[in-house]
């Protein structure tokens, strides 16, 4: 369940904003997204299915000031704005078409719709792989 992944090059990355209401915690909603990822890991990782690997993240809610081209103390942004009790899901998958019919599916669905009761909104971007790389020694 904790084990690293490897990303293949060429791979679809989907990146997930999950924005919770400000009533809820992580804690909330910690058993519903294991539950979410298992369903994912389970039923849509073959070739068919085409899901990679995938992690969750929290924001810690640092910002990074020198990867940043605008000072992050006077942005006017959400994503900036979030607090710590929001969270990053993050996907690999063989292509955005497999990626897009796994959601569909009811029974990954019934999970997400859980999970978005207790979300203010929640949004998915796809990306492609351009670079990827490991130092070298």
């Amino acid at each position: 369940m904790f084990a690293p992944i490897e990303v293949p090059f060429g791979c679809k990355m989907l990146f997930n904003v999950v924005d919770l209401k400000d009533e809820y915690t992580i804690e909330d909603v910690e058993l519903l997204l294991g539950e979410m990822c298992n369903v994912v890991k389970n039923n849509y990782g073959d070739d068919n299915g085409g899901f990679i690997g995938g992690q969750v993240f929290k924001n810690d809610g640092f910002i990074s000031a020198e990867g940043s081209v605008q000072d992050p103390s006077k942005a006017d942004n959400k994503r900036i704005d979030q607090n710590s009790g929001d969270l990053v899901i993050v996907t690999y998958w063989q292509s955005f078409e497999q990626h897009e019919a796994s959601h569909a599916d009811k029974l990954f669905n019934d999970k997400f719709s859980q999970l978005a009761e207790y979300c203010d909104n929640t949004f998915e971007v796809g990306y492609s792989m351009l670079w990827q790389g490991t130092p070298e020694h």
